[in-house]
């Protein structure tokens, strides 16, 4: 036998001399201490439950739950912040406005432009009256825009086109003159 064991095995002989007190707070400390690791168990089981698939890729440790737990939460935050950015950019273009009559006026008869970057080149959102959709390609042709999509939809008498257009080189192109340009068409 080994030093180690020959150790363990003199300790386990010895009787320990305790007294009912301390033998109380330690069965009442165990006791505490199992419930609390069956509760962070339940726990945590709870929250790989709540995680979709992707985030939880097989049976992990812990921590590693935590982790794609923490990832789950950033994800679903810059969702909403997206979320958030397409509703105030729809609630722009819809023409609703809370400003005074003069300007109610003018959001009637001005369109509403947004232009972004995406995967294939530019977003472009605008709310239009009655500017014709062709007078609108147009217009992106003549600024080297390719228009590879393009979804319609009628909201409060208001056309809200979402395009999305293949741009060669982004650097030639003036987002700014063709945002004023879309805004001012008749």
């Amino acid at each position: 036998m080994n030093n180690f064991q020959e150790k363990k095995r003199r300790r386990s002989k010895t009787p320990r001399v305790c007294n009912n007190e301390e033998n109380m707070e330690k069965l009442v400390h165990k006791e505490i201490e199992k419930r609390r690791r069956q509760e962070m168990a339940s726990l945590y089981a709870s929250l790989r439950s709540l995680l979709p698939l992707e985030f939880i890729q097989g049976k992990r440790s812990t921590s590693d739950q935590v982790n794609g737990a923490v990832n789950y939460i950033d994800y679903l935050q810059r969702n909403i912040k997206d979320i958030n950015s397409k509703r105030d950019d729809l609630v722009l273009l819809s023409g609703r406005s809370f400003r005074s009559s003069n300007e109610q006026e003018w959001n009637e008869i001005s369109n509403h432009v947004v232009i972004r970057p995406c995967l294939v080149g530019i977003e472009i959102v605008l709310s239009v009256l009655q500017t014709p959709f062709s007078s609108i390609l147009q217009v992106l042709r003549e600024h080297g825009l390719y228009v590879l999509g393009c979804i319609s939809s009628g909201v409060n008498d208001r056309l809200i086109h979402t395009l999305q257009a293949e741009v060669n080189d982004l650097a030639l192109i003036d987002l700014a003159d063709l945002k004023d340009t879309l805004t001012l068409m008749k």
